[in-house]
């Protein structure tokens, strides 16, 4: 079976998918707010959101100053994008996988927010990345977290080998409405060894607690010895040098 690519299972849930980003625990409260927590003061930095889908972070960055330029393969999650930020605002169709629209030197930063764990290669992704950042620019990064992942596949049983990149696949259901989406998971070794030979210099690596206020919405992903700390996302903060 050939794998889909996940812009067109975005293209199946999109405004499902928009609707859950919204409240969600993993993205409203979690994702989110680390990824703002480590941009600090953007105001006046031009912002490539790189994989933007629906425009939430873009929004968010945005109301905080920034220049924002959003890009994400799906249509039907630019779609949504629109419909939230308005027409003018500066979105575009890019894959990741391919070379970007842009000239050197574009961007202050970069957002790629859950968007690597979607590639089995990133050497070519990250290069573009870096080449579209001006000098001590910064390429801010969650990905799904290594060991999470891993645990997981362990405790059902399944034969899986942290130390190699991993291919995986499941079944996502939104509104509804359900589609298959691919992912590749690797060590945190691979993970830095490719910063590094892009030519990024890593600043932070970060496991951040979710936000106080999900204590109470989401009791159940609280834990009395680590607080709202939780094994799921893994964040970045990269320097072009």
């Amino acid at each position: 079976m050939t794998d889909p690519a996940p812009a067109d299972a975005y293209d199946s849930f999109a405004a499902e998918y928009t609707a859950e980003n919204e409240t969600g625990l993993l993205n409203a409260y979690y994702n989110r707010p680390a990824l703002l927590d480590l941009a600090g003061e953007v105001a006046g930095r031009r912002i490539l959101d790189a994989g933007c889908g629906s425009g939430p972070l873009y929004a968010a960055l945005r109301d905080r100053g920034a220049l924002v330029t959003g890009i994400d393969a799906s249509e039907g999650m630019l779609e949504q994008a629109r419909l939230r930020l308005g027409a003018d605002a500066n979105l575009r169709i890019a894959d990741l996988a391919d070379p970007l629209p842009f000239p050197d030197a574009a961007f202050d930063d970069v957002v790629a927010s859950l968007v690597l764990h979607y590639l089995r290669d990133w050497g070519p992704t990250l290069t573009e990345l870096r080449r579209v950042l001006a000098p001590g620019g910064r390429l801010l990064v969650s990905v799904e977290h290594p060991f999470a992942n891993f645990l997981q596949q362990r405790l059902t049983g399944a034969e899986t080998n942290y130390f190699g990149t991993r291919h995986r696949s499941a079944e996502w259901t939104m509104g509804g409405r359900t589609a298959r989406l691919v992912f590749w998971d690797r060590p945190l070794h691979a993970m830095t060894d490719a910063f590094t030979a892009a030519g990024f210099r890593i600043g932070v690596i970060s496991e951040p607690p979710a936000l106080p206020a999900a204590r109470d919405l989401f009791p159940e992903g609280y834990d009395e010895r680590t607080g709202m700390r939780f094994l799921s996302f893994l964040f970045f903060v990269l320097h072009a040098g």
